[in-house]
């Protein structure tokens, strides 16, 4: 077998080694374009970007670059984008929350269908629904016995609501036809007729139905 040829045997082996390829910087320059790009990137994007950002959606969405707060007489009383739990028989319940309505937990339970706590604790949310709505359990929505992905959802369909009707209007002594209108006024239908289902946000019901008891 042939061995390669040194093209320039008069030049020791660590000198070729050692000496910088034709063309390259040695003088520190690279660093130097490092140094320059870090000091320009850090603020733009870093400070500008973001800050022009928030300062674009605080201005094109004011309200929803604020959590889409909810307020009553000047107080704060929730988010239209949470959850959160009604025990009062006067009021809507919303789906139940493996986070516990907490939006620093917001999570599922992350429980399989097939595992016996997770059955458990809908069988025992079946019952007590039921029997606090007075229908029976074929008559009864699943989403009011399993908790969204997030915990957190602020919707109902309307046939989760609507069973819940007549004991809202017998707690506030209401006619159930006014509340029924009030559901449908408060009804979202799907975006440009086609995308998502129809829904009722719960908290923005309880409070109509508070300004019309």
């Amino acid at each position: 077998m042939n061995t390669p040829r040194d093209p320039n045997p008069s030049t020791p082996a660590t000198d070729r080694l050692s000496a910088a390829p034709a063309g390259l910087d040695t003088r520190g320059g690279g660093w130097r374009a490092a140094l320059v790009l870090a000091a320009l990137s850090v603020p733009a994007f870093g400070l500008l970007y973001p800050g022009l950002g928030a300062a674009l959606g605080g201005a094109l969405f004011p309200d929803q670059a604020t959590g889409s707060l909810v307020e009553r007489d000047g107080v704060i009383v929730g988010s239209a984008l949470v959850a959160q739990p009604f025990s009062d028989p006067r009021y809507v319940v919303p789906r139940p929350s493996a986070a516990g309505f907490n939006p620093v937990g917001a999570a599922g339970s992350n429980l399989a269908v097939s595992n016996p706590t997770l059955r458990e604790r809908m069988a025992a949310d079946a019952a007590a629904i039921t029997a606090r709505e007075g229908i029976t359990t074929a008559e009864l929505p699943v989403e009011l016995i399993s908790a969204s992905g997030s915990g957190l959802d602020p919707h109902l369909s309307p046939a989760a609501v609507d069973v819940q009707v007549p004991r809202v209007a017998r707690a506030r002594g209401m006619d159930e036809a006014t509340v029924r209108a009030i559901v449908r006024a408060h009804t979202e239908q799907p975006w440009l007729g086609v995308f998502g289902e129809p829904r009722v946000n719960v908290l923005a019901l309880n409070l109509a139905l508070d300004a019309a008891d």
